[in-house]
């Protein structure tokens, strides 16, 4: 600011530092880009925020620019948006003028209050985000976010000030690409407000300034790609940050681009679901969830394709075994009638027997065939609210849930019902069919951050996000959490919550002794195993003995047991034993392997998802010597557990 807008008072007066009408009483922030004075309006007698660049426009040309898209900005209505009094300029110097009454700046409160709550953050910053999408939507951008842009009020109400104070400096377009030049300078700004967002979460969490850098955009250039930095936040802060608040802090400022937020509502809402799961067992994406269960239910119905459910009088002249099969077969029918008992008994005080229901046959005999008619009605049939792709991506998760659930059973220590057992594994993977029907894009976004990074300099080998880590990000809570708020909300028991828990990749195998233990291991044990089939062909055979490693002790099952577990023979004949005959081989023919048809679940969703692809090989890889439990099965198993020549046994002629 040119020293000729600031006059002197009299002699008798203090000095005053006048910027046209206004009284210079601080300046409360400077940035590379913008200041913010509090000044006093004498034509009010009030206090006001005034935002202005650092630099003045360069001519008259710049200038009505500047003040045209000030301008249009402040038509913005939106709660969380600051009103803008007026657009000006004095001397050259144009400015955005705010009421001070809107609140107090970022950095005013964090000098008041140095560490606030992690949930207080989650809630500023979702509303800051909120004002920022709506601007975003709009076709604006801030383009400098600092702390003191942010306005909190004594309600804890957010608003954003200062949007289009910046604006930057003219480049050369192609003649007849104005459009596609402002288009991308639009979306490449709002990129950056998001990524400032995300280091105002950091320099809350851990109330310190951002690589010691007070102004973010000092930080931006400090950052990979433009420099060699990497904002991920400490242990050492204020305090305890729960894991999934941590997941969306590290993906908001993660070193790949791709991995960020792109959207400020898709930040919003991650942030959102993180404190209304933390505040409350059945808010944020819970509460969502269960919404939506109301309004359309919790899977569709394939029973159409079910050879047998089609009518009621085939219904009728059915023996309840059969019945048992034919269900099983459908997904959401078999979980609507556990629903539907479990629900029964609860209202009769848990009359008939006790405990939960988990034995299909048990079920259909309790609601007969009236109830059973009625559930099927109930339910919308497939593909249900769900687009073609989206429907295509379910179908194939029901796939590799129906063979955890055929693999628990071939596991299954003797004695143990192989209905309760089936049920228990596709219970497991719950919340990832809920999150691929009701929350398609949610659960996209979830894979794409699931898949290795592009390699760097400094990160040759990007590691992927793990399932849960990815879910923190996007949603704010993992899927068992999603899982087992609808169980709860089915009054299913906390027998089966407990069996719900899937165990955690990261944490040794212990057994308690208990059946439901063993149930709820088994089960673990399948969903590895079949996690571990679902990767690379070169990786394939390491991750599935690595798994059978971690279990087959603790479970009494040796390698050998677990192995032929996943022959497809072992898997036609549990399906035979608890759907029958026909119901088996509808889907899993005898003429296919286990292995293939993972392979064609693998290739439907790369083929849908292709952005969410695995990472290539190299093709002159070394390849690893046999392993010695490979050698033990070669001579018994046939065909064995490869699915193609890559997995082939170097040693073989």
């Amino acid at each position: 600011m040119s020293e000729s807008t600031a006059k002197t008072a009299t002699p008798a007066e203090a000095p005053k530092r006048l910027l046209g009408r206004f009284e210079l009483l601080a300046l409360l922030n400077k940035s590379l880009r913008t200041m913010v004075w509090l000044v006093r309006d004498p034509r009010h007698g009030q206090e006001m925020l005034l935002v202005l660049p650092r630099k003045a426009p360069a001519g008259p040309d710049a200038m009505a620019q500047w003040l045209k898209m000030a301008q249009l900005a402040s038509r913005l209505n939106h709660p969380h948006l600051g009103h803008v009094v007026e657009v000006g300029n004095v001397e050259q110097w144009p400015y955005l003028a705010y009421d001070r009454q809107l609140g107090e700046t970022l950095d005013e409160r964090l000098a008041r209050q140095p560490s606030p709550l992690p949930i207080d953050i989650a809630h500023w910053l979702a509303q800051l985000l909120g004002g920022l999408a709506f601007a975003h939507e709009a076709g604006f951008a801030h383009r400098d976010i600092q702390c003191s842009s942010v306005l909190i009020n004594s309600a804890n109400q957010v608003r954003l000030i200062g949007l289009e104070a910046f604006e930057p400096e003219p480049t050369e377009a192609r003649p007849g690409a104005d459009l596609t030049h402002a288009l991308g300078s639009i979306r490449e700004a709002a990129s950056e407000d998001i990524l400032c967002v995300g280091l105002l979460l950091h320099r809350l969490l851990t109330g310190r300034a951002v690589l010691e850098q007070k102004d973010l955009q000092l930080v931006l250039s400090q950052m990979q790609p433009q420099g060699r930095e990497i904002v991920r936040l400490g242990w050492e802060t204020p305090h305890p940050i729960p894991d999934p608040l941590r997941a969306i802090a590290n993906r908001s400022t993660d070193r790949q681009g791709r991995h960020r937020y792109h959207q400020a509502r898709s930040f919003a809402r991650a942030l959102e679901g993180w404190r209304g799961a933390a505040m409350h067992d059945d808010g944020g994406p819970v509460a969502l969830l269960l919404d939506k269960l109301t309004r359309v239910g919790h899977l569709p119905t394939m029973a159409h394709q079910v050879r047998g459910l089609s009518s009621v009088g085939s219904l009728e002249a059915s023996h309840t075994s059969n019945l048992s099969g034919m269900v099983l077969q459908d997904m959401a029918l078999s979980l609507e009638l556990l629903r539907r008992v479990n629900q029964a008994l609860k209202q009769q005080g848990g009359s008939g027997g006790g405990g939960t229901v988990l034995n299909m046959q048990r079920a259909i005999a309790m609601l007969g065939l009236n109830g059973l008619s009625q559930a099927l009605r109930s339910l919308k049939a497939w593909p249900g609210t769900l687009p073609e792709v989206s429907a295509q991506l379910l179908r194939s998760l029901m796939k590799r849930v129906h063979r955890c659930g055929l693999i628990a059973q071939a596991l299954r220590p003797a004695g143990y019902d192989a209905e309760v057992v089936y049920l228990i594994a596709v219970l497991q993977n719950f919340g990832r069919l809920l999150l691929q029907y009701h929350f398609p894009d949610d659960a996209q976004q979830i894979r794409q951050l699931m898949q290795p990074g592009e390699p760097t300099e400094d990160n040759p080998n990007p590691a992927p996000l793990s399932e849960q880590a990815a879910s923190y990000a996007v949603l704010g809570c993992d899927l068992e959490i999603l899982g087992q708020a609808v169980a709860r909300y089915w009054e299913l028991g906390d027998d089966v919550l407990q069996m719900m828990r899937r165990q955690s990749p990261d944490a040794p195998v212990r057994h308690s002794g208990s059946d439901l233990d063993a149930i709820r291991l088994t089960c673990s044990l399948a969903n590895e195993l079949v996690d571990a089939m679902m990767l690379a062909q070169n990786k394939r055979q390491a991750g599935v003995e690595l798994v059978a490693r971690r279990y087959a002790r603790v479970l009494g099952l040796s390698s050998r047991d677990i192995m032929l577990a996943l022959e497809p023979g072992v898997a036609r004949r549990e399906a035979e034993a608890t759907m029958g005959v026909e119901a088996a081989q509808a889907v899993s023919p005898e003429n296919s392997t286990l292995m293939g048809a993972l392979d064609e679940v693998v290739s439907e969703e790369d083929a849908l998802a292709p952005e969410s692809a695995e990472a290539p090989t190299t093709e002159a890889a070394p390849q690893a010597a046999p392993s010695s439990l490979r050698q033990r099965l070669k001579a018994e198993l046939a065909p064995g557990l490869t699915g193609s020549s890559n997995d082939a046994d170097p040693a073989a002629p």
